[in-house]
């Protein structure tokens, strides 16, 4: 026997569509496809290889598919026979799919799709392939059929390969989504279990309250139509979702809910048959040209933002009672007058918001948390415009933004972190003054060498580098030497001082050192910085001056040490042609100051 080749017989715009889904919805009709045929497990499993992800499986448990029946679900579209019943074959569960479109979902993820079914065929398990590809959608190919092997049970198996992208699944979000697309099917069916790369996808750890409201019906062709809302809490952060479900609450598309509920993580599940209707004529994504659906989301909203007010003020009580038992309330006793009662009631709107809106508040120890609540008192009471500002600043970060501060402060305390701001913005100011003193005609024409530029710098050697530390300060050649000896640990007797070649004793206006980074540790990097006030041109006799200095340490035999590197710098804001062409003929590039390089040793 050859296998069998069969045409779906659908538009292939329409097989199109269902080959772009997101990849967690792929994989989630897949994993329907699974539970509808009765899988009480269902592993869904990615495959790594060297050059990334190779394959995706989902494998199952359930009744596999019937040999002789298998051309006819894959060859059309709609005509599966879930249409037929509304529970599952053995099972009686509540069916999720009806059109058959699951098993196209597969394609969105890779080029290829196999699905390896395990059946019962005269007498024996048998197991064949049905095999699409994304080239051609419609054609299938069915193989033959051959013994199972030994220990194989019934079920199917649908792999996919050749992957459209590098999908990164990442498991923490998947197992989340997944959590929230089988909530309400694995609490009505806990016999079945859906793992993700080995993690077992379990809504009851995760979900905090549930609740269930029912809504005002609408009125379709002359019937009115009934609607709920089901709204469950996680415990941990995800991203809100409002899902369009069928009356038997299957999650048909997800839209974002429209409503502002500030520390609430949530997932909701509008239900109704309309919603099944128009997912039935495949309009249910041009969900906000329908204006009936519309209208269920409207009254849906309502609901919710009823029932996260009534959710606030439970938690605020709860909180405010939480910090008197704790002894972290910032207040004794009650109120005497109602000036006192009124200070209170802004205390606790303020802190709630403050505790609301930072994920980390409550969940630090109860020392820091008085602490911080008796600051906050305190800012009310004496500085309520300073507070107004601190809090619009970090209540109006981002989501993403307001967790990346609370990691940042799970490592670093808060003091640390506004020290360091505080730096970087001290010294951004301090770059601006010098820039404005450097080059500003009026300033810089003023502006003195050595009681005034120098002094600046010297204060602020790290705009050499933080790793450098002052050495030597407007000092000879010999006290260079001298603290060169010193951090060398040299027993060099200075009983000369030391001379430029004309005989001069020369002063270094500043002489930064540092330690090689690194395994070189014990070698030595000094930094001698010759400065000259901005409206001193650099000509012959400023580069002449620094080369004496370089020369003066390349003849010193007491400087010679094979662990130390010397480099001497001639700062200033412009120079003529003389010491262009130097520094052009060293190869060094346009832009940098007038830096004279001179090797030693």
């Amino acid at each position: 026997m050859s296998n069998q080749v069969i045409e779906v017989q659908v538009q292939g715009d329409f097989i199109e569509r269902l080959t772009s889904a997101r990849p967690v919805q792929a994989l989630a009709e897949l994993v329907w496809n699974a539970l509808d045929a009765d899988a009480t497990k269902v592993m869904v499993n990615v495959e790594q290889g060297a050059i990334g992800l190779q394959a995706i499986t989902v494998a199952d448990n359930g009744n596999g598919m019937p040999y002789a029946d298998a051309s006819v679900l894959f060859g059309n579209l709609g005509g599966s026979w879930k249409r037929l019943s509304r529970r599952s074959k053995s099972k009686k569960r509540i069916l999720h799919g009806e059109e058959g479109k699951g098993r196209f979902r597969a394609l969105a993820l890779g080029r290829v799709a196999d699905w390896i079914v395990t059946t019962p065929l005269t007498g024996a398990l048998q197991h064949f392939t049905i095999s699409i590809l994304r080239d051609s959608p419609r054609r299938v190919t069915i193989s033959d059929t051959g013994p199972a092997p030994a220990d194989a049970g019934t079920g199917v198996t649908v792999r996919i390969t050749e992957p459209q992208k590098q999908w990164r699944l990442d498991q923490n979000a998947v197992l989340q989504e997944f959590a929230e697309i089988f909530a309400l099917y694995l609490t009505d069916y806990p016999d079945a279990e859906i793992t993700f790369c080995g993690t077992k996808v379990d809504p009851s750890d995760q979900i905090t309250t549930k609740s269930i409201y029912e809504l005002e019906p609408i009125e379709d062709e002359g019937e009115l139509v009934p609607a709920r809302i089901e709204l469950i809490e996680w415990r941990g952060a995800t991203e809100r979702m409002l899902y369009l479900c069928n009356d038997q609450g299957f999650p048909l598309h997800r839209t974002s809910p429209g409503i502002q509920a500030p520390g609430h993580d949530f997932s909701a599940y509008l239900k109704s048959p309309y919603i099944g209707q128009l997912n039935d004529r495949g309009v249910l994504g041009l969900a906000e040209l329908d204006p009936k659906l519309n209208e269920l989301i409207e009254r849906a909203k309502v609901s919710m933002r009823a029932h996260f007010r009534a959710r606030d003020l439970e938690r605020a009580r709860s909180l405010v009672e939480e910090w008197k038992s704790e002894e972290t309330y910032p207040y004794q006793g009650e109120p005497k007058d109602s000036v006192q009662k009124l200070e209170r009631q802004v205390f606790e709107i303020v802190a709630l918001n403050v505790a609301t809106s930072l994920p980390d508040f409550q969940s630090t120890d109860r020392t820091n948390r008085k602490f911080q609540l008796r600051i906050l008192r305190q800012a009310i009471e004496k500085s309520p415009a300073e507070l107004q500002l601190i809090l619009n600043e970090v209540l109006g970060l981002p989501k993403r933004k307001q967790d990346e501060l609370a990691k940042l402060l799970r490592r670093t305390p808060l003091s640390a972190i506004i020290s360091a701001a505080k730096m970087v913005g001290d010294r951004l100011d301090f770059l601006d003054g010098l820039e404005t003193i450097l080059f500003d005609q009026d300033w810089k024409a003023r502006l003195k060498e050595r009681s005034q530029l120098h002094r600046v710098l010297a204060d602020n050697t790290w705009l050499f580098g933080e790793e450098f530390a002052l050495t030597v300060d407007d000092k000879s050649l010999t006290e260079v030497l001298r603290k060169h000896a010193k951090l060398k640990k040299l027993d060099t007797v200075i009983d000369e001082p030391v001379k430029r070649l004309d005989g001069t004793k020369g002063i270094v206006d500043l002489m930064l050192s540092r330690s090689i980074p690194g395994p070189r540790a014990e070698e030595l990097d000094h930094l001698i910085i010759e400065l000259k006030a901005p409206k001193v041109k650099i000509g012959s006799d400023e580069t002449t001056q620094i080369q004496s200095y370089a020369f003066a340490v390349i003849d010193d035999e007491r400087f010679r040490d094979l662990n130390t590197r010397w480099t001497f710098w001639l700062v200033s804001n412009d120079m003529d042609d003389f010491a262009r062409r130097q520094v052009r003929s060293a190869n060094r590039p346009e832009g940098l100051p007038a830096l004279l390089p001179i090797p030693v040793n």
